[in-house]
């Protein structure tokens, strides 16, 4: 029996690369839609970086986007280490920006699946220790 074409360890690295990127697109703007206003979008620091950050009221959410096929598949995705890097990298914000201190911080998730709607779980996390 025939294999179909092989893909290289390259290709699909720039293939979940390309679909992390329209999945960051999606929900900014699902995040948009529901009344929320990006702050940073791919906000890169020495301690890691976060997808997006947003704000809507009182509220400063940082946002790890995941594309996958379930919810659980995605809070999976989120490992101990990447919540490590996503909170070293929201305290770097949050004293580069000194005024997101007066407001109330959480750190959020949003899922993208195929053929649904964004859904976006708050508080995913704790991340302050």
């Amino acid at each position: 029996m025939a294999k179909g074409p092989q893909t290289s360890p390259s290709e699909k690295r720039r293939r979940a690369h390309a679909l992390g990127l329209s999945a960051e697109v999606w929900a900014a703007w699902y995040l948009r839609l529901t009344g929320w206003r990006i702050l940073k979008h791919r906000y890169k620091t020495r301690a890691g970086e976060i997808d997006l950050i947003a704000k809507r009221r009182k509220t400063v959410a940082f946002i790890e986007v995941k594309a996958r096929n379930s919810r659980a598949a995605a809070l999976e995705a989120v490992t101990p280490a990447s919540r490590r890097r996503i909170s070293n990298a929201a305290r770097i914000f949050v004293t580069e920006h000194p005024k997101a201190g007066f407001f109330t911080l959480r750190f959020d998730v949003i899922v993208i699946r195929p053929w649904a709607l964004p859904e976006k779980i708050e508080n995913a996390f704790e991340a302050w220790k």
